[in-house]
């Protein structure tokens, strides 16, 4: 009976180590990654491969990166993007912005979204938005996104692309992913 008592004894420490050890593994990967960007999860994001452009928005003539060609992306939008090949589907010139907003289905606010288009502001001007400017998104990148009242937190005049890639992480290849800036892509070497 002793003996039997030991066994169980010692599956159940090393069963409490082992997902004591898992729990602060998880702990310590979510603080690692919480900065003031969001990170999505495939499941967030709504992948529309239909490739639907906003209206008004321009292709850039000649860009750093050629449609139809490949380039590692820095990007870290999503789980799998950074270090993962981008071919390039599209190339647009325009203003981009990182905006804060609280979903339309509720919760708490997604802080400093990248990236969300000119084009996608719901009656956008002609004019640039300023960063603090309070405007209405039409973008639908992630679940209660469209229609959601956001804050302009960062705002640059750049050429972004869209992209098809294969996550880091494995799964099915995204296609037509919408954005990423011209500064989150490198040649491939």
């Amino acid at each position: 009976m002793k003996k039997y008592l030991l066994t169980i004894s010692t599956i159940l420490i090393a069963s409490s180590l082992i997902l004591g050890g898992c729990g602060k593994e998880t702990r310590q990967t979510i603080d690692e990654s919480n900065d003031d960007s969001h990170t999505a999860t495939a499941g967030e994001m709504h992948h529309s491969e239909s490739g639907e452009l906003p209206e008004g928005l321009r292709e850039k003539s000649n860009p750093t990166f050629p449609i139809g060609s490949q380039a590692m992306m820095s990007a870290d939008h999503m789980s799998g993007m950074k270090g993962a090949k981008a071919k390039i589907v599209g190339a647009y010139e325009t203003t981009v912005y990182a905006v804060t907003y609280t979903p339309t289905t509720g919760g708490d606010p997604v802080q400093n979204h990248k990236w969300v288009i000119h084009e996608e502001i719901q009656d956008h001007t002609d004019q640039s938005y300023a960063v603090g400017s309070e405007v209405l998104l039409s973008a639908d990148h992630m679940k209660g996104m469209k229609g959601a009242k956001a804050t302009i937190e960062s705002a640059e005049q750049t050429t972004v692309y869209m992209v098809d890639y294969t996550p880091t992480t494995g799964g099915n290849s995204i296609k037509n992913h919408k954005w990423v800036t011209e500064e989150e892509l490198s040649a491939i070497q």
